[in-house]
């Protein structure tokens, strides 16, 4: 029963902790509102799932032959991180306009996950401590109890943006809050660019 504890210590603290999944939910529950956000979260959570399983089923060794691919991988999701952050600056916050507007999608969600550099270094680390051997049942096990308490950690990031939402259906205060979401973005993509 311990290690399933050690498990799901390990991922409250790295799906909880602020990252740029986290503040996409944030936002998403901000400006769309907890049924469309969880639309992200939804698929955030399978993204990460799926990729976390795929680095227990060996996915890591590769990783491990060819390093370049996982510097590679970390600076698409910086400048990923990046291009994100500078669409949220630029936006203007009319909410009445010809433009389309970016609602979160699962598959949106998704691909955010498999270009986050945090959740790269969450899988490795987290299969590297409780399935080095990869084991099939340790893999499953650990990847079961990751998805519950990241699916609950992106909600809970969701329904907090929900309590903004009001605030914000003013331009100049969608502007804002748009820009804090993109300074917060451009600052986990600065911190995840340091080796």
């Amino acid at each position: 029963m311990s290690l399933m504890l050690s498990m799901a210590a390990f991922a409250l603290a790295s799906s909880i902790s602020p990252g740029p999944v986290n503040i996409v939910a944030l936002s998403a529950g901000a400006q769309f509102g907890l049924r469309a956000a969880m639309r992200h979260v939804s698929g955030a959570t399978l993204g990460f799932t799926a990729l976390l399983l795929l680095i227990g089923h060996g996915l890591n060794e590769v990783l491990g032959r060819w390093p370049w691919l996982t510097e590679s991988i970390r600076l698409a999701g910086v400048a990923f991180l990046l291009y994100m952050a500078y669409r949220l600056a630029r936006d203007d916050g009319r909410l009445t306009t010809n433009k389309p507007i970016l609602r979160p999608t699962m598959r949106y969600g998704a691909l955010m996950q498999w270009l986050n550099p945090k959740a790269w270094l969450a899988s490795v680390a987290g299969m590297g401590l409780f399935a080095a051997a990869g084991d099939a049942p340790s893999v499953w096990r650990f990847a079961a109890i990751y998805f519950v308490i990241c699916y609950a950690s992106l909600a809970c990031w969701a329904y907090a943006g929900t309590f903004v939402q009001h605030y914000l259906s003013n331009a100049s205060r969608l502007r804002w809050f748009n820009r804090v979401m993109a300074a917060l973005l451009a600052g986990c993509a600065t911190y995840l660019l340091v080796p």
